[in-house]
């Protein structure tokens, strides 16, 4: 029995390490996959070129893909500019859910330049973008969702109404998993 991948997409700053840390404390079977940490290993002197960005991207669907095949319920923490990397996952992964953290450019940036924990993620990530570092929704373009099965306004929303969404969006696709994971 494959495991169901949640793909959480949005722009840098828009709440997906907080939340994916958030659903792994309430389901903690999940398997969080953090794009940052990937890169870290697969690329540790990134340049964000779009060749560099399709390896890592192609990198990350796989794994979740291998761990949902053995059975894992995996989260994708990752920006995933290109509607193309979460369409590969979307064919690849049988029980697959893009939840989509909609966030203003302008709060994302608020956000980023005001956290002390980067999770990993480069620091100054806006800054860096207004001196021209391909940073998504900038440089380089954020293709939001055209049908993901949750949009989430972390923008308006509070941290946990937005993680409330969420739980209720997993219990609902996944009825019992609380009860598998932690009994």
């Amino acid at each position: 029995m494959s495991g169901f991948v949640i793909w959480l997409t949005g722009l840098p700053g828009s709440g997906k390490s907080t939340i994916a840390d958030g659903v792994k404390e309430l389901f903690p079977g999940f398997v969080v996959l953090r794009m940052d940490k990937l890169r870290e290993i697969v690329t540790p002197e990134p340049a964000f070129s779009e060749s560099e960005r399709d390896l890592v991207y192609r990198a990350i669907v796989y794994t979740a893909k291998t761990l949902s095949d053995l059975g894992h319920e995996v989260i994708i923490d990752a920006t995933g500019n290109m509607r193309k990397w979460r369409e590969l996952a979307r064919l690849l992964v049988p029980n697959f859910a893009e939840i989509y953290l909609k966030c203003s450019l302008q709060v994302c940036a608020g956000r980023e330049a005001s956290r002390a924990d980067t999770r990993g993620a480069p620091p100054e990530i806006y800054k860096k973008g207004k001196a021209g570092w391909p940073v998504p929704g900038m440089q380089v373009p954020y293709e939001e969702p055209l049908n993901p099965e949750l949009v989430v306004d972390t923008d308006k929303l509070t941290f946990d109404d937005s993680l409330s969404l969420i739980r209720e969006f997993i219990s609902e696709r996944l009825p019992g998993l609380r009860q598998r994971h932690s009994g």
